[in-house]
């Protein structure tokens, strides 16, 4: 290498070199002192993306399990006053007993009787003045409680409904279904080549079956099959098929498709060439149901504005004394129904909570310093800046050594 002066390359590497030295100290200080191994976006692209995404999955998720323990604090608040609701039912109870009782005389079952409007009014009262938050707890109405982890897909809403509570309606009582009667199809005309229908259709997918269905192949024996409460058309069609008196007469059962969904449909054997009329169904004597499922909404209470239970006497305590008792099973279930929600609702919290410290842990591995390793970097590179400037000065003064050849 030629000696000149126009350009001091070793000190420009050196430079470079010390340049590169210094970005990389400053970005393990700055680690260091802000305890976050991703500071810009330039440090971890991909990094930072994901730690912000899950960043934005805790917050819903501790938001979520506050929501949650805010729809716990409402349905306590609903099981607490019903409780109180128990407790005044119970004292009507005596007084409905005692009322019955005929050594009472007429003032002494009005006094019962004034105490027991009483409590009709103050069972209102709790109805409509018990709050939460500012908002009314027994309005019948779904408060929606919220749980999300920040996603579409992730997101929970749990619809809570207390039911009324007023003197017209205490307590709340079960769902039921209805049931309405299956009419007797006609059966289409049999063939020689083609066997006669009967079809049973029902009002809706998830109704179900019940009764007894009798069919006849012509002037053949009936075939009888009984179907237990709940059945499905897919279990009452294998119930038949598995009977052997039906399979036995060349009748067969399925459940229809397309325009036939939800049809049972009986299948008879193909007539003879001659007379296809022995071969054409003959249902009769069937007593079959349709019912429709029980819905998800409870029914009303005990209605105690009624003109029989409306005032206690001595005539009405015994029909009182049963409503009473009923009033007091419509209130325990209510208040069992708000329980298992209760239930629901800690579980959701509960699940949230874990997940949001999973959720945590795991952007804390992403985002946080390691400490072992940024502490060894600042070594290495407070050490390498030292040697890096001590080498630029070193390259610096060997271009002085050209004056030398110039004396």
């Amino acid at each position: 290498m030629s000696l000149g002066v126009l350009n001091n390359i070793a000190a420009i590497y050196s430079q470079n070199n010390l340049n590169q030295t210094q970005s990389s100290l400053q970005n393990t200080l700055t680690q260091l002192s802000s305890g976050s191994r991703i500071n810009s976006g330039a440090d971890d692209a991909a990094g930072l993306a994901l730690a912000d995404g899950l960043h934005a999955n805790v917050a819903a998720l501790t938001q979520s399990a506050q929501n949650a323990t805010a729809g716990v604090g409402l349905l306590q608040t609903a099981d607490g006053a019903l409780s109180q609701v128990t407790n005044l039912l119970n004292r009507a109870v005596t007084l409905a007993t005692q009322a019955a009782n005929g050594t009472l005389n007429d003032n002494q079952v009005s006094s019962a009787n004034q105490e027991y409007q009483n409590i009709l009014t103050e069972i209102g009262n709790i109805g409509s003045t018990t709050n939460y938050n500012g908002n009314s707890v027994f309005t019948n109405t779904a408060k929606a409680v919220f749980v999300s982890d920040g996603t579409s897909s992730g997101a929970t809403t749990f619809n809570e409904v207390v039911g009324t509570l007023t003197a017209g309606s205490v307590g709340t009582s079960a769902p039921t279904g209805t049931a309405a009667a299956l009419t007797n199809p006609t059966p289409t005309a049999s063939t020689a080549s083609a066997g006669s229908t009967a079809t049973f259709a029902l009002g809706a997918a998830a109704n179900t079956i019940s009764g007894t269905l009798s069919v006849a192949v012509g002037a053949g024996a009936a075939v009888t099959a009984t179907f237990a409460a709940g059945t499905t058309l897919t279990a009452a069609a294998a119930q038949l098929n598995a009977q052997s008196t039906f399979t036995g007469a060349g009748l067969t059962a399925a459940v229809g498709t397309g325009a036939n969904a939800n049809k049972l449909i009986i299948t008879g054997p193909n007539g003879s060439a001659g007379t296809p009329a022995d071969a054409t169904l003959v249902v009769s004597a069937s007593t079959l149901s349709d019912t429709t499922p029980a819905g998800t909404a409870a029914g009303a209470g005990v209605d105690f504005t009624a003109s029989t239970i409306a005032t206690l006497s001595a005539t009405s305590a015994t029909t009182v004394l049963t409503s009473l008792t009923t009033a007091i099973q419509n209130v325990a279930y209510q208040r069992g129904s708000i329980g298992a929600n209760i239930n629901q609702l800690n579980a959701a919290s509960n699940v949230a909570s874990a997940a949001s410290v999973n959720l945590t842990a795991a952007e804390n591995s992403i985002r946080a310093t390691n400490y072992g390793q940024a502490t060894s970097d600042m070594a290495k590179f407070k050490v390498l800046s030292q040697t890096g400037i001590a080498a630029l000065s070193q390259a610096n003064s060997v271009q002085q050594d050209v004056l030398k050849l110039l004396q």
